[in-house]
């Protein structure tokens, strides 16, 4: 439910079908297809996988937690401390660092901005929905539900 506020069916209809990209963006003498140009190599996918694993709560972003690089970024640690985040169950990963990472993680996820959201190693979304998660209060009730949150006083840690 939380996963993919948007749907499926809503994205492959706001995607150029296959012929209308190949018509777009390959010239007709070109041998390519739409379907051989990838940028997620095994060796990418196998990092993002560690990557998502690492932590119950995984962010990738342009820029670290302390010095954000972009305010799509900046906005989205904001929110995870607002909400609470226990930093000990939390990793970011800054995909400025490698050209692989910041290409490989938009075909990983299906999803075509940064950052990107990671909950328990499902892909929750970029920083618009995780502002509208935020705003309606379905963020702080997924993060619960995951007992991801930092442990109120005198409560003992999950």
């Amino acid at each position: 439910m939380f996963a993919r506020p948007i749907s499926a069916a809503f994205r492959a209809t706001t995607r150029p079908s296959s012929s209308q990209f190949a018509s777009r963006f390959i010239q007709p003498q070109s041998r390519l297809t739409p379907f051989a140009v990838r940028l997620l190599s095994t060796e990418t996918k196998a990092a993002i996988d560690k990557a998502v694993e690492s932590r119950p709560v995984v962010l990738f972003m342009k820029g670290t937690p302390e010095t954000p690089q972009c305010g799509f970024s900046r906005a989205s640690i904001q929110i995870l401390g607002l909400q609470g985040v226990d930093p000990e169950k939390f990793a970011a990963f800054n995909v400025l660092e490698d050209e692989a990472l910041r290409a490989g993680i938009k075909e990983y996820s299906e999803w075509p901005t940064i950052p990107q959201l990671y909950i328990n190693k499902e892909f929750v979304g970029g920083c618009d929905i995780i502002v509208a998660m935020h705003q309606n209060g379905e963020l702080a009730k997924l993060l619960e539900e995951k007992k991801v949150l930092v442990p109120a006083e005198g409560e003992a840690p999950k």
